[in-house]
C-alpha cells in the first residue's frame, strides 16, 4: 500500500518546507546561517536480507545541516559591529555557559563591559597598564575608561627631533641678534627663519618652543636661538646653539642629537607672571629632553620642514575605540594618543555542523563538534576581523523561494499518491 510511502513523502516535505521558511524568515538576521534539508530513503526489515525487488517504505529527514558559508560584509557607524571574515565563531560567556556565535552587534553596558543585544560577554585577553596584550585564559572584555597620564617630552630617547632646509641663499641679517628678555619677542629683522614645536612637561601643561635661526658670517653656519612661551631665551640653558653644514650641505655639527638640552620652567612661569598675574605657578618638574637636527640640510631651495616630533603629551580621555583586523581594541584618546585595551578571541571547530543551535544566533559545542580551538584573528585557520561592519545572512532569497516551489510539488505529489492509493481501495470495496 502506498499510504505510508505517500505519509512519509508528506512529513519529509513538511520539515523541508519548514527549513526554507526559517531560512526566508532570518534572511535579514546578523550572522544567520542558513540550513538545508538532508532525506533518506527507508526500506523495512527483512529477515531474509534485501532483496532485487524489495520495495521502500517512504523518505525520511536524515539531518538539517547548517552552511557555514561567508555572509556578505556591511559597514555599519558603530565602531564595536564586528564581522568575521574567514573561520571562527565569536567566543560569548554569560554566568559562566559559554556559547559561540556569528553575530558581531555589540555595545558596552553600564559597567564598561564589551556585550550582544542579550548581554552575552565577548571575551578575550585584557591588556595591561602599558598596554601590552597579556595571553591567558580568555575573560569578559572589560573597557578600562582611565585617562593616560601625562608624559613629559624627553620620557623617551626621542625628544624633539628635526630634518629642515636652511636656504643657502639667505643673507645674514643686517641687524645683529639682540637676546629677548621677559615677554618680548624678538625684532624680525634679526633672523633668518623662524618655526616653533609644543612640548610637555611632567604635569601635562603644553608650552610652545620657538626657534630662530640666523645665518652668521661664517659660510655654511648657522645659528639657533630658543624661546619658551615667548619668555626670555636666558629660560634656556645652553642657547644658542650652532649648526655646520659642509660645502655640500649636510650637516656636519655632531654629535647629534644634543643630549640633555634643557628649559628652566621655573624661570619660564616667573616671566609669564611678571606680564599677566593671573597665570598660575608651574609646579612641573624641570624639562629636559634630547634635541635632533639630524638629516637637516643647507641648500639653495625654500626653508622647509621634512620631519618635526616631540615625544610628550598631555593628559588624555577616552574618546573612542577601534578594532583591528587581529582583534586588537584599541582605545582612541583626546590627546592624540591610542593605547592597546584588549584582544578578542575566535573559536573554530572541527565540525562546525555538530554545534548545537540554542537561538539568539548562539551556537554550544557538542560532542559531534568537538572541542574548540581558541586563537586570535589571523592566527591558524582563523578569519580576520572588521570594526564597524556585521555579517549579514548568508540565505540566498532566489534559491530559497525556488526551493519553496519545488517543496510545494513534492508534497502535492505525496498528496496525489494517497489520492490514488484511496481510490483503488475504493474501487476493490465496490467490487460485487
Amino acid at each position: 500500500m502506498a499510504f505510508q510511502q505517500g505519509l512519509s513523502g508528506l512529513n519529509t516535505s513538511s520539515k523541508a518546507l519548514d527549513v526554507t521558511s526559517n531560512n526566508i524568515a532570518n534572511a535579514s538576521t546578523v550572522g544567520f546561517k542558513s540550513a538545508v534539508s538532508h532525506f533518506a530513503d527507508v526500506y523495512a526489515a527483512s529477515l531474509t536480507g534485501a532483496g532485487a525487488s524489495q520495495i521502500g517504505i517512504g523518505s525520511s529527514l536524515s539531518a538539517i545541516a547548517q552552511q557555514f558559508t561567508q555572509g556578505n560584509i556591511t559597514t555599519t557607524s558603530n565602531s564595536l559591529d564586528i564581522a568575521i571574515n574567514g573561520q571562527g565563531f565569536f567566543r560569548l560567556s554569560q554566568d559562566g555557559a559559554i556559547r559561540y556565535s556569528r553575530n558581531g552587534q555589540f555595545h558596552l553596558d553600564a559597567q564598561g563591559y564589551v556585550v550582544n543585544d542579550k548581554r552575552e560577554n565577548l571575551t578575550g585577553y585584557l591588556a595591561d597598564a602599558g598596554g601590552n596584550i597579556i595571553p591567558s585564559t580568555p575573560t569578559a572584555i572589560l573597557i578600562d575608561p582611565t585617562p593616560i597620564p601625562p608624559r613629559a617630552t624627553g620620557s623617551t630617547n626621542i625628544g624633539v627631533s628635526y630634518a629642515l632646509n636652511l636656504d643657502s641663499t639667505a643673507q645674514v641679517p643686517a641687524v645683529a641678534w639682540t637676546a629677548p628678555t621677559g615677554v618680548n619677542a624678538p625684532q624680525t629683522n634679526t633672523y633668518n627663519f623662524t618655526d616653533a614645536v609644543t612640548i610637555y612637561d611632567s604635569l601635562g601643561n603644553a608650552h610652545t618652543m620657538t626657534m630662530y635661526f640666523v645665518k652668521t658670517a661664517t659660510a655654511g653656519q648657522w645659528q639657533v636661538h630658543f624661546q619658551v612661551d615667548g619668555t626670555s631665551e636666558a629660560n634656556v640653558p645652553g642657547s644658542p646653539r650652532t649648526l655646520n653644514f659642509n660645502s655640500s650641505g649636510q650637516l656636519t655639527t655632531l654629535p647629534m642629537p644634543i643630549a640633555g638640552f634643557s628649559v628652566n620652567l621655573a624661570g619660564v612661569t616667573a616671566d609669564l607672571i611678571a606680564a599677566d598675574p593671573t597665570t598660575p605657578p608651574n609646579s612641573a618638574a624641570p624639562l629636559s629632553f634630547n634635541l635632533d637636527f639630524t638629516d637637516s640640510t643647507q641648500y639653495g631651495a625654500d626653508f622647509a620642514n621634512s620631519k618635526k616630533t616631540q615625544d610628550g603629551y598631555s593628559a588624555g580621555q577616552l574618546t573612542s575605540m577601534t578594532v583591528g583586523q587581529d582583534g586588537v581594541v584599541q582605545g582612541v584618546y583626546s590627546n592624540g594618543q591610542t593605547r592597546n585595551l584588549a584582544q578578542l578571541v575566535l573559536a573554530n571547530f572541527r565540525n562546525p555542523n555538530g554545534l548545537m543551535a540554542i537561538g539568539n544566533n548562539d551556537f554550544i559545542e557538542t560532542s559531534d563538534s568537538g572541542q574548540p580551538l581558541v586563537g586570535t584573528p589571523k592566527s591558524g585557520t582563523l578569519g580576520v576581523v572588521q570594526s564597524g561592519a556585521v555579517e549579514d545572512s548568508n540565505v540566498d532569497l532566489t534559491a530559497e523561494l525556488v526551493n519553496m516551489i519545488v517543496q510545494q510539488r513534492n508534497y502535492q505529489a505525496n498528496a496525489q499518491s494517497i489520492k490514488t492509493q484511496d481510490q483503488i481501495m475504493q474501487t476493490l470495496v465496490n467490487i460485487r
